[in-house]
């Protein structure tokens, strides 16, 4: 590397391939290069689960050492040791959990995310998820694998079948997925609800009124649907205790789409094998994978998916690259960036 170069690090090649960038997604990062700028792109796999990998590979380590800037899945304590020059760092994940961890808050880089990419996929899933109870296709499942035809559930005088628009949603998080499933669920009719740390802000699209914090025990009486859609940060960390939990009426879903930490997971599988929760949605775990030992596995009122609610093949890549690419340009021009995190908020 010349002096007068400045380096970029791409460390994207994740083992799972729907999350690897493309071929067509490298070319387009050096066809877009801003001048002056060189990319060196990292061959050797790393992870995209959760909030990024736990560990660098030994030739991103080589890489970062003359880096100026770095996009990776995150930022690891092993690559920042190592990275004498870094001053901006581009996460290609939403969560920074693992980031802060690597003693980034300590110092003057910068931290950008991916929030909002996700948005679009993650609030269909939600919909979709809801839907599953609020219509009762467990039950219908479960019946066409006895082949039992049996009209009984659906028309019971105690049915919980009801529709989204007579639904009031509490949704914990207004960012750009609790914007993203507000909007949707309000034009079919929904009420929601939104839960933020600064109400202050005022009130996103999709949203009938905000509360702070903690105003959450007095909402959570009203709440039918309670969607988890906030980062992980101490302020959230068990923040749905089995106590928060118990409030919620009869016959209500959870969806949760965060992080598996947010939530009393125990709690969840009793409320859920006692009948007091219509059904719940899980996308995240404390543990990923599940255990094969959990009793989510095995109930039908859980809806256990494997954290692929982000999941949309041939989008991501392009919002992405998006969003990286106009923050690539505002960083070498000494504009504002977007998705700035606060390193010390946690998001």
């Amino acid at each position: 590397m010349t002096d007068a170069l400045r380096r970029l690090v791409v460390d994207l090649a994740a083992t799972s391939k729907n999350w690897a960038l493309t071929p067509a997604g490298e070319e387009r990062i050096r066809a877009e290069a801003p001048s002056g700028w060189e990319v060196a792109v990292v061959r050797a796999p790393t992870s995209s689960d959760g909030d990024g990998p736990q560990g660098a590979s030994r030739e991103a380590v080589t890489l970062v050492a003359e880096a100026e800037a770095y996009f990776g899945f995150g930022v690891t304590a092993d690559l920042l040791a190592a990275a004498r020059r870094l001053r901006w760092v581009h996460s290609a994940a939403a969560g920074v959990g693992n980031v802060l961890k690597s003693g980034i808050a300590d110092t003057d880089i910068l931290l950008t995310n991916a929030a909002g990419i996700h948005a679009i996929p993650m609030a269909e899933f939600i919909i979709g998820g809801l839907l599953h109870f609020m219509r009762g296709l467990d039950v219908a499942i479960d019946q066409q694998r006895r082949g039992e035809w049996s009209k009984a559930f659906f028309v019971a005088d105690d049915s919980p079948l009801r529709e989204l628009g007579d639904t009031r949603v509490l949704i914990l998080g207004t960012g750009g997925i609790g914007q993203a499933t507000a909007t949707r669920l309000s034009s079919l009719g929904a009420t929601c609800i939104g839960v933020r740390r600064r109400p202050e802000l005022g009130v996103p699209p999709g949203f009938s009124s905000v509360v702070g914090s903690e105003a959450l025990d007095a909402e959570l009486g009203s709440a039918q649907v309670l969607v988890l859609a906030a980062p992980l940060t101490g302020g959230t960390t068990r923040l749905m205790t089995r106590a928060r939990l118990e409030r919620l009426p009869p016959g209500a879903i959870v969806v949760n789409v965060a992080r598996g930490a947010l939530m009393d997971e125990e709690a969840i599988a009793d409320l859920l094998e006692d009948g007091r929760l219509r059904g719940a949605v899980l996308d995240v775990f404390n543990e990923e994978p599940l255990s094969p030992h959990s009793r989510l596995w095995r109930l039908r009122s859980a809806l256990v998916v494997p954290h692929v609610s982000p999941v949309s093949p041939g989008r991501f890549w392009p919002r992405s690259l998006d969003l990286f690419l106009d923050n690539w340009r505002r960083y070498a021009s000494g504009q504002p960036l977007r998705n700035l995190v606060d390193k010390h908020a946690g998001y």
